[in-house]
């Protein structure tokens, strides 16, 4: 019986002892979770992503080629007449002219065909860089949702398992001092007369 007894006061001195240091370390615990858990809501989620610009769609022709051709063209064509007219006379100059003509059209036309290329390739490049953006940003949205979800799943978790830890210590604090009034009580009804 003082055996009981003895047990039983061990038990709630114990677990009231023990309620003391145990909410100390769940307040320090509290603190160092709460400046984690603050750190972990404020990881960077955002679309890394977004607002990218289209290096593509300031491309310009080089109209350099082309303006040096023509140029090149022009100076031959007049370099020919020159020096052909004293030798063809007026019917073979008016000839040589409208031959001429043709071939300065020709390469007008080449050097327009190829500023129409330019042109053509760089609508494709900035259409392409357009499509690569959009997909880029729809993957960066994908991503940055998949990281706010797995950074709430976390907390979530987080706070279940300190939840958890702290209902449990508790729990086994208030355990020992019922089970020590227990022990105490079982032991003083030993001595009441009639209550075996």
């Amino acid at each position: 019986m003082v055996g009981q007894v003895i047990g039983g006061l061990t038990s709630i001195a114990s677990g009231m002892i023990g309620s003391g240091k145990r909410k100390r370390e769940q307040r320090a615990a509290q603190a160092e979770y709460n400046r984690r858990k603050a750190s972990f809501e404020n990881l960077d989620t955002s679309n890394v992503y977004a607002n990218m610009q289209n290096t593509m769609e300031d491309l310009t022709v080089n109209q350099e080629q082309a303006q040096f051709q023509a140029e090149q063209s022009q100076q031959g064509l007049s370099n020919i007449m020159g020096s052909m007219q004293g030798a063809a006379g007026g019917s073979g100059i008016a000839a040589l002219a409208q031959s001429l003509a043709g071939q300065q059209q020709q390469q007008v036309r080449q050097a327009s065909m190829d500023i129409g290329r330019q042109e053509q390739a760089n609508q494709m490049a900035e259409r392409q860089q357009a499509g690569n953006l959009q997909l880029y940003e729809a993957k960066g949205e994908l991503q940055s949702r998949e990281a706010e979800k797995e950074k709430t799943e976390t907390l979530l978790g987080m706070s279940q398992q300190r939840l958890g830890a702290a209902n449990a210590a508790r729990q086994q604090a208030t355990n020992a001092i019922v089970g020590g009034v227990g022990s105490i009580a079982s032991a003083g009804a030993s001595f009441i007369p009639g209550m075996r």
